[in-house]
């Protein structure tokens, strides 16, 4: 009797150790993790059909995946990343580039990524190897910055990671599974997008449904019942701009773009194209299911307005509760996240004079949008990517604004000068979200606050411009990072039409600062020029 009680126990425990393990099998298996490489590694960019929301469309993805694979590094690591194109649709684009959002490049100027301002476009069957210092820790992206390109997915998230992170006492959890992408999806390839298009469906995590498709499956991000989790959400869309809610729950803002804030609790965010934030959520609600929401500002049918069917959402889903979709229902009291209100942890000193005038040299953009051939411009100058990237005219001796291409979108800036930018708010088609490449920034004006803040402004690299005409925001830089650097509205198809602009930061001294450019960097443009036009025009109106 005794030996058959033993052995009885034996089994039940080891039935009971099974079934947990089979629940912690389960649990990973629907938690949308993407694959995570680096620093160093290497990505394959190639054509495949997807279905993200139950539509089938060919699409340009990163390792076959949309998003591409997340991409890590530790703080202070040299990231070597070698990207393969093996893009083949002649109904594509068939170059490509990846531009690291958010790295400042100090002294690798040549490998920010940028077609037509520091570098050519990778040819098909071609690679190219991206090796640069990582700057700081935090939340960043990576994506295609040639043409609209990552608009049909080439895009995804790259996190720093800091060993001896400040912030550690606020959060238990910071990995892959809590990392957030926000995007949307068309039902066309981006190349044909003509004018204003409203996407069909909203993708977190690259998973969603359009209002008149089928129940697709959703994302899923686990949670354990009294853990604190940092979501590092990430703003990889190319047009709309997303606000964010998790059901029955807080979102503490304890980052943005790289720079630990003052903790500030919130329960919806507003999110721009290119913007990141890390959020603390405290995971210490009932064992349920719950709604994430990210409805975006637009869409086709009526994607803007709707959460019915899992419509713009994700799930929250505790250790413990069903496989079941959720039944929570929105917040009622809505505390948004206001861009004012943020203030980093550390005070920055914002340069220059505390006064609208107080930096040694101002631009007071224009923008404009012509209806007849919907092409942006600022100053009433359309942006044009040159054939030779503006790295590669300077390094060949041209040094002046009037000299470089495209002429009217080149400004010098020389080095050591505190720069202000003055951006006018009430553009059609926003509002507008600006990234400086190779520099973050203080934004001293915000978005329809008509107040500035010299004392601790929000540090980022991507700013809202704002919807109330008549008004502006305004944003502050040091020039302490030579080479040319794109500035440009992160609205993809904005900025294929025109809406962007270079500074030519310090010229004479960017050889210096930026020395030994690697010989496949030089290849890239003759191989590029090699190609025939229909490679160098896929997927455009151009002729072949």
């Amino acid at each position: 009797m005794l030996k058959t009680l033993c052995v009885w126990f034996v089994l039940e425990r080891g039935r009971k150790l099974l079934n947990l393990q089979l629940t912690l099998i389960l649990m990973w298996l629907t938690t949308t993790v993407a694959k995570t490489i680096g620093p160093v590694g290497t990505i394959t960019i190639a054509n495949k059909e997807i279905a993200p929301d139950g539509f089938k469309r060919p699409a340009s993805l990163i390792d076959g995946a949309h998003p591409g694979p997340i991409i890590t590094a530790q703080k202070g690591d040299r990231v070597k990343i070698n990207v393969i194109n093996e893009l083949s649709d002649p109904n594509q684009m068939l170059g490509t580039t990846i531009h690291w959002h958010g790295m400042f490049q100090k002294g690798t100027n040549f490998m920010d990524g940028t077609a037509g301002v520091t570098q050519c476009p990778i040819a098909p069957n071609n690679s190219f190897q991206y090796d640069f210092q990582v700057s700081g820790a935090g939340t960043f992206w990576y994506h295609s910055h040639f043409g609209v390109q990552y608009c049909d997915g080439v895009r995804g998230a790259f996190i720093v990671y800091d060993p001896s992170d400040p912030l550690k006492s606020l959060y238990d959890v910071d990995d892959e599974s809590t990392i957030i992408t926000l995007s949307e999806w068309y039902h066309l390839l981006a190349v044909d997008v003509t004018a204003i298009e409203l996407a069909d469906s909203t993708l977190i995590n690259g998973k969603g449904r359009y209002p008149s498709g089928d129940n697709t499956e959703l994302a899923v991000v686990n949670v354990q019942q009294g853990q604190r989790y940092r979501l590092r959400l990430i703003s990889i869309s190319c047009d709309p701009n997303f606000t964010f809610s998790v059901d029955g729950h807080n979102l503490t803002v304890i980052e943005v773009e790289g720079i630990a804030v003052t903790p500030e609790t919130v329960n919806s965010i507003r999110i721009y194209a290119g913007q990141r934030y890390s959020v603390v959520l405290d995971a210490s609600q009932p064992i349920d299911n719950y709604w994430i929401r990210a409805l975006p500002d637009s869409g086709h049918e009526n994607l803007s307005s709707t959460f019915e069917n899992g419509v713009n959402s994700a799930i929250l889903r505790y250790g413990g509760a069903g496989k079941q979709e959720p039944t929570s229902m929105q917040q009622t009291q809505i505390t948004p996240l206001i861009e004012a209100n943020l203030h980093p942890s550390s005070a920055i000193e914002v340069p220059g004079e505390a006064d609208p005038n107080g930096a040694d040299e101002t631009f007071n953009f224009t923008f404009g949008y012509d209806p007849d051939t919907s092409l942006f411009s600022v100053n009433n100058v359309v942006y044009n990517p040159p054939a030779v990237p503006v790295l590669l005219q300077i390094l060949s001796g041209a040094k002046n604004a009037h000299d470089l291409l495209p002429k009217g979108s080149v400004y010098t800036v020389e080095r050591n000068k505190t720069v202000q930018i003055n951006l006018p708010s009430g553009l059609i088609g926003g509002p507008h979200p600006f990234h400086l490449h190779g520099h973050n920034f203080h934004v001293v004006r915000s978005a329809d606050t008509g107040e500035y803040n010299f004392d601790n402004p929000v540090v980022r690299d991507t700013v809202n411009a704002g919807d109330t005409e008549g008004d502006y925001v305004a944003i502050r830089f040091r020039t302490d990072n030579p080479g040319p650097w794109i500035f440009h509205c992160h609205i993809d198809f904005h900025m294929k039409n025109g809406l962007a602009v270079v500074f030519a930061e310090a010229p004479d001294d960017i050889a210096a600062a930026n020395p030994n450019p690697p010989e496949e960097w030089d290849q890239l443009c003759p191989i590029w020029d090699s190609e025939p036009n229909f490679v160098k025009h896929a997927g455009t109106s151009s002729p072949a």
